[in-house]
């Protein structure tokens, strides 16, 4: 999963980066508000983290981008204010949830989770097709009651493609989706291919049907 943190205090920003890295999510940290806007116009995340008090504006304007030209990205604001009229502004304009900091980094994981599920899963702790049950909570793929060791891109893909049923993800979208900033720098999309395969063949493998199917020159559908 993706995730875009703006925060201004460095030694702040880099511990709560580190730790959601370290609990497997692709996070993505800037300092402006003008990096913030960049970021969010170019890439789409599924949350964005946002404080509201930025040295160059404020990430009310932010969440305003984003609600307008990604109105599906989940957003939780980060902010010292406490003050109950900061917390209704970006809950009115579209603000998910609100934490003031300080904050444990233990319940920001909680928040977030709970808001992908509730986006993403319709409030699901699982997903369930045949004999294929992802746990969410666990990040874990079972086949027939058996656990499927999958990497980390490898679940990543298979959650984007489970959370879009039927429709055809194109290459360039997966790609952008789960390897983020790092897909600009290919100069093809054998990365992609290459996942793909390895997903196919460890779920096949276990017993699973043919969920994952290529739709040659253009992307994926599963089905």
């Amino acid at each position: 999963m993706k995730i875009l943190l703006i925060e201004d205090e460095q030694e702040f920003r880099t511990a709560v980066a580190e730790y959601l890295k370290s609990n497997d999510y692709d996070c993505t940290s800037v300092g402006t508000l003008k990096k913030g806007l960049e970021k969010s116009m170019n890439y789409v995340y599924d949350c964005v983290l946002v404080d509201v008090g930025l040295p160059d504006g404020s990430g009310i304007d932010i969440i305003n981008s984003i609600k307008k030209n990604n109105p599906d990205t989940g957003i939780i604001i980060i902010s010292a204010k406490n003050s109950l009229e900061d917390k209704i502004e970006g809950l009115h304009i579209g603000a998910d949830d609100y934490l003031s900091k300080p904050f444990h980094l233990s319940e920001l994981n909680a928040r977030i989770s709970s808001l992908l599920r509730r986006r993403t899963f319709g409030g699901k702790n699982h997903l369930s097709f045949d004999n294929l049950l992802i746990k969410t909570n666990e990040k874990q793929v079972l086949v027939s009651d058996k656990l499927v060791q999958l990497t980390r891109k490898e679940y990543d893909i298979l959650i984007y493609l489970a959370s879009n049923p039927s429709h055809l993800i194109t290459k360039e979208a997966l790609a952008d989706n789960i390897w983020g900033d790092k897909a600009e720098m290919a100069t093809s999309f054998d990365f992609v291919y290459s996942q793909i395969k390895n997903l196919k063949k460890k779920l096949h493998d276990a017993g699973a049907k043919d969920f994952i199917k290529v739709v040659y020159g253009m992307g994926y559908k599963f089905i």
